[in-house]
């Protein structure tokens, strides 16, 4: 039981690094897996809010669930997908900020992500391209180093190396097009 448990820990952050590899590297051209992704995210980070000390095997079911429903929209409802991808990336990403420079951000978290969220599917929705090559480096970059268990100082390091690269990876794929 104990081989199965760890098994299974180990696999949501297994899966959740491999997407983000792929996002990282493709997010621009996979665009409905870069959806599912943030929709994965959001399950693996939602799970623990609604039932109290979620198994692996709920928290891994219903990041795939939510990451199949964003596939799905992206795939039918583009431009709302592309939308909701903005507001929840800039959301988490306006949290992330707030909370490396503010000390009382936990007060304002929530205009914090609705502003953040406004912002990043305006820019999303504005200037489409680039904006889906800098957020899917992004999120695959966060999805990566969730992965890898680091020092904060070093976590920050992989994040913003790994960003760096999704984004000159995908920009020579955007100039080759």
């Amino acid at each position: 039981m104990a081989i199965q448990t760890y098994s299974m820990h180990f696999t949501v952050p297994l899966v959740g690094a491999l997407i983000g590899i792929v996002i990282l590297l493709f997010g621009r051209k996979l665009f409905w897996l870069c959806v599912a992704a943030v929709g994965f995210l959001a399950g693996v980070e939602l799970t623990p809010h609604l039932v109290n000390e979620p198994s692996a095997l709920l928290q891994l079911t219903v990041a795939i669930v939510l990451g199949l429903i964003g596939a799905l929209l992206a795939l039918f409802l583009q431009k709302i997908a592309i939308a909701v991808v903005g507001f929840l990336a800039g959301g988490k990403l306006a949290g992330a900020i707030a909370a490396a420079f503010f000390v009382h951000h936990a007060e304002y978290s929530t205009i914090v992500f609705v502003v953040g969220g406004i912002l990043g599917a305006v820019l999303i929705l504005v200037v489409f391209d680039w904006a889906l090559i800098v957020v899917s480096s992004l999120i695959g970059a966060h999805l990566i180093e969730n992965a890898i268990v680091l020092p904060p100082s070093g976590s920050t390091i992989v994040f913003l190396g790994l960003a760096v690269i999704g984004v000159l990876v995908q920009a020579a794929s955007l100039r080759r097009g």
